[in-house]
C-alpha cells in the first residue's frame, strides 16, 4: 500500500495519475499547501523539501520518497508498467521525463508566478518566460510529430508532461498552431486514470478559475480608467 501525501497541483497530479494508470492500492492524505501544511515537522520527515507530492511505501518498510520525478521512477519500475525494459528504452523516456522536472515545471512555474501571482506586473519577466514556455512546447510538438505518445508507448514522461502543459493558460502561454501538441493533449484528457488523477485529492477546474479571475482583473481595470 503506498501513502500517498498530495494536494491539487501539477506535480501531485503527476503521482496520482501514474498511480492510477498502474492500478496500484494508495491512500489519499490532502497536504493543505495554501494552509502551509506542507512545511510542518511531521511533513517534513518525509519530505526534508517541505513540497509535496511524497509517498510512503508501506510495504518496503515505510520507504519515504519524495520528488515527483523520483517517485514516478520508483513506482513504474515497482509495478513493471509505463516504463521500458530496455536500457535504451528506459533511458529515452527517462530523458522526457528529466525534460519536465528541469524545463517545463521550472519554467511554466515561473510563468505563472510573474503573470498569475506577483503583485507587480513585470511585462519583460513575463514575456521572458511566455517565450521561453513557447519554445519547449515548439520542442514537444515536433517529438510528437507521426508519434501518439512521446516515446511512441504510453510512459511516465507523457504523464509528467501532460499534467503541466494541460493549465497552459493559467501562466498565460498559449500552444494553438502547435496541432502535434494539441492532439496529445486531447489524447491524454480523455484517459480515464487521467481523469481520476487530476481529482486528487479534490478536482479543480482552473480554467473556470482562470475566467473567473481574469473578470474580476478587467472589471478592477474598468473601474480605474474611469
Amino acid at each position: 500500500m503506498i501513502d500517498l501525501y498530495t494536494d491539487s497541483t501539477p506535480n501531485g497530479w503527476k503521482v496520482s495519475v501514474l498511480l492510477e494508470e498502474i492500478g496500484m492500492a494508495y491512500t489519499t492524505h490532502h497536504v493543505d499547501i495554501m494552509k502551509g501544511d506542507q512545511k510542518e515537522d511531521w511533513f517534513i520527515k518525509i519530505c526534508p523539501n517541505g513540497r509535496i507530492p511524497a509517498i510512503v511505501d508501506r510495504d518496503n518498510e515505510d520507504l519515504a520518497i519524495f520528488e515527483s520525478g523520483a517517485i514516478m521512477l520508483y513506482l513504474a519500475r515497482k509495478s513493471g508498467k509505463l516504463i521500458p525494459t530496455d536500457e535504451k528504452g528506459e533511458s529515452r523516456v527517462t530523458q522526457w521525463l528529466m525534460f519536465q522536472m528541469s524545463g517545463i515545471g521550472p519554467m511554466m512555474g515561473q510563468s505563472n508566478i510573474f503573470y498569475r501571482y506577483f503583485p507587480e506586473k513585470l511585462p519583460s519577466a513575463i514575456e521572458r518566460y511566455h517565450n521561453e514556455c513557447r519554445r519547449l512546447y515548439e520542442v514537444l510538438d515536433r517529438q510528437l510529430e507521426g508519434r501518439e505518445f512521446l516515446c511512441d508507448e504510453y510512459s511516465i514522461a507523457d504523464i509528467a508532461n501532460w499534467c503541466w502543459i494541460r493549465i497552459h493558460f493559467w501562466g498565460g502561454t498559449k500552444v494553438e498552431g502547435l496541432s502535434n501538441l494539441e492532439a496529445w493533449l486531447e489524447r491524454l484528457e480523455k484517459r480515464p486514470a487521467c481523469q481520476k488523477g487530476i481529482a486528487v485529492p479534490h478536482a479543480i477546474d482552473f480554467k473556470e478559475l482562470a475566467a473567473d479571475l481574469e473578470s474580476k482583473d478587467s472589471a478592477v481595470r474598468s473601474l480605474v480608467t474611469k
